[in-house]
């Protein structure tokens, strides 16, 4: 800063996955970090927030901040006759509340963690997926946050704050939950996947790359005020080769075998896990050239990433 202070950022959701694994990094680089949390404060700079919605009070948490990093969201709900408006509600309504409390007070830049959902599961038979392509959300959670994103890019037209929208595919690392904690459980525990005749190609990516990515933004000023990146890993593996190199990190061996495709798209309707017919068999490449051309590159491997995940792993 100009005047000699260090720089203030408010996280969101800094309890989380992602957010415990870059408010240390903000820290070590000279941020004083304000975590936004539901449980009673741990810091003098933490704030407690109730519930995130349309009608949260954010005026103490934005006060005398130079940034904030919007993590938190509903990612998981039951599709019962509650969650679109649950969704709305928290990742819609709370986000742009968030966002014009944070304009008013004179934050100068707002990083949106949006999500690769809000381009479709997989872009079999398409190019990668680019910024500018047509949002094709298909899930509930994806269409919430297709919707914030509009909403910013309209509450920010002509403002001074400057919003960053970053969509990651999936991020994996030490605490990390959903399809690769269920990964890494098998393949800790030696169970038979029936995946080695998956011929995909998806993104991937590092906790550490995400959180190197948002440190990049936020010490990058200057740009348009807003703004989307996909950020992911430079390499794009199958599933399979995903899962064998999980193993090698884990200093275990994976245990592939080949199953028709059309009877594990069968098995998997079956037993609840449709959506992972796209997730894991789909393919899910990313056009990356845009974020490579402001200057960052993901600082860590994919092998590296996973190596990281399983030291730091407690399961």
């Amino acid at each position: 800063m100009s005047d000699g202070r260090r720089p203030t950022v408010l996280v969101t959701g800094a309890s989380g996955f992602v957010g415990r694994h870059l408010v240390p990094l903000l820290v070590r680089n000279g941020w004083v970090v304000r975590r936004a949390v539901r449980t009673p404060p741990q810091d003098p700079n933490d704030v407690t927030i109730d519930m995130l919605g349309p009608t949260t009070d954010w005026r103490e948490a934005v006060a005398d901040v130079d940034a904030v990093v919007h993590l938190a969201a509903r990612v998981h709900h039951q599709n019962d006759e509650h969650a679109v408006q649950l969704y709305h509600d928290v990742n819609v309504g709370g986000t742009l509340h968030l966002a014009r409390t944070a304009m008013a007070a004179g934050v100068r830049d707002f990083i949106f963690i949006s999500t690769i959902l809000v381009h479709g599961r997989s872009n079999d038979g398409r190019p990668p997926f680019r910024e500018d392509d047509t949002l094709t959300p298909r899930s509930l959670y994806g269409m919430s946050k297709a919707a914030a994103e509009a909403g910013l890019r309209e509450l920010v037209a002509d403002s001074g704050m400057r919003v960053t929208v970053v969509r990651p595919p999936m991020i994996y690392g030490a605490g990390a939950k959903g399809n690769f904690a269920f990964l890494e459980r098998a393949v800790k525990r030696g169970v038979p996947l029936p995946l080695a005749n998956i011929h995909n190609r998806r993104a991937f990516l590092s906790v550490e790359n995400l959180t190197s990515f948002v440190l990049h933004r936020l010490s990058s000023p200057g740009g348009r005020n807003f703004d989307v990146f996909l950020v992911a890993d430079r390499e794009q593996v199958s599933t399979p080769q995903f899962i064998e190199r999980l193993a090698h990190a884990a200093q275990t061996s994976p245990r592939l075998f080949r199953l028709p495709q059309p009877i594990l798209r069968t098995l998997l309707r079956v037993g609840g896990r449709g959506e992972a017919n796209d997730s894991l068999l789909g393919s899910l490449e990313l056009d990356l050239s845009k974020v490579a051309a402001i200057g960052w590159q993901p600082p860590i491997s994919l092998d590296d990433g996973l190596k990281l995940a399983m030291s730091q792993s407690s399961s």
